[in-house]
């Protein structure tokens, strides 16, 4: 599979190439103590090693793609401490590629590689030049980069960006099999704090009960980190404290998902933290799920995000006045209903593209009333087939089905 992608890849690009893809590496927090590595999403899907230090060098030579991963050596005294690396054996036959090196041949591996291509007209070198805004920390790639401008000038330096994520946003059979356990084991998280929410329970604790059932089912990461959100709170988007306590009467407000292989699932769910929904709450709610359920009808190929975010706002227009809600729009509703879902809780996505089967987005339509206290916001995530879409999401959601959970 990995080498199917990577083949693909290079399908794409300009012969006489090599492609550089940085799987990251692990960052200090304080003392001794490391934050929990994460690997780079692109080199995860060209590999499927989740390792830190370890590089993919694909090359393209009048045609014939050739591949070479550098990694760590085998540390027999940190294998005592820590566990081993991952030998040249595993890391071969999980990816498939052609060869294994070791990591500190590289530098030298480059400089080799530019004393063979320095007679071409032009060589590129193509690596993932992503930057979300322009104060972070450079990655490696960016580093890498910077390097060869420095080094060897008269390479051409060209971003993979673009490439990749024209790859990722379709997802194939595997890929959304793991969207679907991961949102088999989200709607057990969420049933859980529905069974355990209560007047005077912390946000946190709440988390805490969706994590714990996470662990139960031997999910190692959160897709995102988790917003659990009670009364007012939940009319802020992306609450993050967790730190309040849950009141008789209010709503709680979870967005919260699971990952499977490091694939997301993207879950809203509201619910009453006594159980039973209020005849206003109710109202609300079902407007909400009104919304959620035009998305879900109209979604298909062709369409964009915005233009399916049209239509909530289009629906909204006609029902927020029936409720008694009288402002704009948005003054109760000021963000979009979808973004694309894969390796990426925010997933890749390519600047104004279409809808194509095999894309898979969340559907997210919410009404946040801060006068009222008011925060409801229901999401699913869909996958667009030829003709419409699927839903992956099986967290109990209609007004029925979670009083019915939630009676004590």
């Amino acid at each position: 599979m990995y080498k199917q992608r990577r083949l693909k890849l290079m399908e794409q690009v300009v012969d006489e190439c090599s492609v550089f893809i940085f799987s990251g590496r692990g960052i200090m927090k304080s003392a001794d103590e490391g934050y929990p590595f994460s690997v780079d999403r692109n080199f995860y899907y060209l590999t499927g090693l989740d390792r830190e230090d370890m590089i993919l060098h694909i090359s393209k030579h009048n045609g014939a793609v050739s591949s070479t991963l550098f990694i760590q050596p085998f540390d027999p005294l940190m294998a005592r401490w820590v566990g081993g690396r991952m030998s040249a054996e595993e890391a071969q036959k999980i990816s498939g590629v052609d060869a294994v090196r070791d990591y500190g041949d590289f530098e030298s591996a480059v400089a080799s590689l530019y004393n063979w291509k320095r007679t071409l007209p032009e060589f590129s070198v193509y690596v993932d030049a992503w930057r979300y805004n322009a104060d972070q920390m450079s990655s490696e790639a960016l580093k890498f980069a910077e390097m060869v401008q420095r080094k060897y000038p008269t390479w051409t330096i060209r971003d993979i960006y673009p490439m990749l994520t024209g790859m990722r946003m379709v997802k194939d059979a595997t890929e959304v099999a793991h969207i679907v356990k991961a949102n088999e084991i989200t709607a057990e998280g969420v049933k859980a704090m529905m069974r355990n929410i209560g007047d005077g329970k912390r946000e946190m604790e709440m988390e805490g009960v969706f994590n714990l059932e996470l662990m139960k089912h031997g999910c190692k990461h959160n897709a995102f980190s988790t917003i659990a959100a009670s009364g007012k709170n939940a009319t802020v988007l992306h609450y993050g404290s967790n730190t309040d306590f849950c009141k008789d009467g209010e709503l709680f407000l979870c967005d919260l998902g699971a990952s499977n292989s490091y694939y997301c699932a993207d879950i809203s769910r509201t619910f009453p933290v006594n159980g039973k929904f209020t005849e206003r709450q109710k109202e609300i709610y079902e407007c909400v799920l009104g919304a959620q359920k035009l998305v879900e009808d109209n979604c298909k190929p062709g369409l964009t995000l915005r233009q399916l975010n049209q239509l909530v706002v289009n629906y909204y227009k006609e029902k927020l006045p029936e409720l008694g809600l009288k402002e704009p729009v948005s003054e109760y509703y000021f963000h979009s209903v979808s973004h694309h879902l894969g390796l990426d809780t925010h997933d890749v996505t390519l600047w104004e593209s279409v809808l194509a089967p095999g894309h898979v987005i969340t559907n997210e339509p919410g009404l946040y009333i801060s006068s009222e206290g008011i925060g409801i916001r229901i999401e699913d995530d869909l996958l667009v087939t030829e003709d419409g879409c699927i839903n992956l999401s099986c967290t109990p959601k209609t007004v029925e089905e979670i009083e019915a959970i939630m009676k004590k």
